[in-house]
């Protein structure tokens, strides 16, 4: 589950999940629903694969982000699926998604950047929660 919430001049993304490849794999979709206002047109018939390495969760989990938006801006790729394994020191994800089509889809918010400022990651009562804030 994940909503978002104003920030300044900029958009926060509140997360929460079960488990950490939960969260980070909604993480993902939310910072995508931010992207593209009709995600759910986007189809999954491209996939590429990432392996990421991070001492820290709350690094992990930017860095991860920081990477999804880096292959969007560079091969123009939108993401609308997401498949996480979070393990010590690292992540490992499938994810599934398709190049912009201005015909199909409604290109909403530009995201340019994932922050440090307001990165928050820890367990909660019912699991784990995010807060992340991208720069807009």
């Amino acid at each position: 589950m994940y909503e978002t919430f104003d920030h300044t001049a900029d958009i926060g993304l509140r997360i929460r999940a079960a488990d950490l490849d939960a969260l980070f794999s909604d993480a993902a979709r939310a910072m995508f629903s931010v992207i593209v206002a009709n995600l759910e047109t986007v189809r999954p018939n491209q996939e590429v694969a990432f392996s990421l390495e991070a001492d820290e969760l709350d690094e992990l989990l930017r860095k991860w982000l920081a990477e999804l938006l880096y292959t969007f801006h560079v091969r123009r790729l939108i993401f609308s699926e997401f498949t996480v394994t979070v393990r010590p020191g690292g992540l490992g994800a499938t994810v599934r998604g398709e190049p912009i089509d201005p015909s199909r889809h409604e290109m909403d918010v530009e995201i340019k950047a994932v922050t440090w400022p307001g990165l928050r990651l820890e367990r909660d009562g019912e699991g784990w929660m995010a807060e992340v804030i991208v720069d807009i």
